[in-house]
């Protein structure tokens, strides 16, 4: 099943302007680079290290989730601290023709293996809603985003696909969770997708509070499972 998720992220086929100077463009395509030399540990079964008991330690209130206005699967227009549902909100931020193995199907793959491991635990699962939205609107249309999510939340899990009417619905949204993404222009300056971008997914409390960001190298599902574990036990 991990395969075929994969899989389907490299084959699921795919407007912002340049934000960057030069010398910042070249420094973000170096980070970005250094995040994709290995496989990501979330592509692992096990950790190479034991976690702290979920309760033991505090996640700390890092700053207030960013809001705006959405499109779901059924093209509906909400904003996306609705789609949160007031519950422990695990963001990330995909686009579906992205054949990164350490981005979006890493991504994907960590939450798809979330709710495996949770199928049992119908409490948790019952307060914990995942959203996976698109970083290229141009294409990822919400028949797009339907189709890519179709079969990966087949358990009680509450996992939405979503993208935007436009660029300009989406800038503030990546501008206030400090999401950098890297785009093409053609010659004739005309927008030609998505080039990369820093794999971040972000950890949300039931008061829309951001508590973690996880990048590529801390991207596991029982890392995330014991932190989301540890804000249910703090908040009693």
């Amino acid at each position: 099943m991990m395969i075929n998720i994969f899989l389907k992220c490299i084959f699921f086929f795919a407007f912002l302007h340049p934000t960057y100077a030069n010398n910042d463009l070249q420094a973000e395509r170096d980070k970005i680079k250094s995040e994709r030399n290995s496989l990501a540990v979330g592509w692992r079964d096990n950790l190479d290290f034991k976690l702290p008991k979920p309760g033991s330690y505090k996640l700390y209130n890092i700053r207030e989730s960013g809001n705006g206005k959405v499109i779901d699967e059924k093209g509906n227009e909400i904003y996306l601290h609705d789609a949160m549902k007031g519950k422990i909100t695990l963001l990330s931020f995909i686009y579906s023709n992205c054949t990164d193995t350490n981005g979006c199907p890493l991504a994907t793959s960590v939450f798809y293996k979330i709710q495996e491991k949770l199928k049992n635990n119908k409490k948790i699962l019952s307060k914990l809603k995942m959203i996976s939205l698109s970083f290229d609107p141009e294409y990822d249309t919400p028949e797009v985003m339907s189709l890519y999510g179709k079969d990966l939340s087949y358990i009680d899990a509450e996992w939405s696909f979503l993208t935007t009417n436009s660029m300009d619905s989406l800038e503030p949204i990546l501008e206030n969770y400090d999401q950098p993404v890297i785009r093409k222009y053609k010659n004739d300056g005309s927008y030609d997708g998505v080039e990369s971008h820093l794999l971040r997914v972000y950890l949300i409390d039931d008061k829309k509070l951001i508590r973690n960001i996880y990048n590529v190298d801390f991207l596991h599902p029982d890392l995330l499972i014991n932190d989301i574990k540890t804000l249910l036990l703090n908040n009693g």
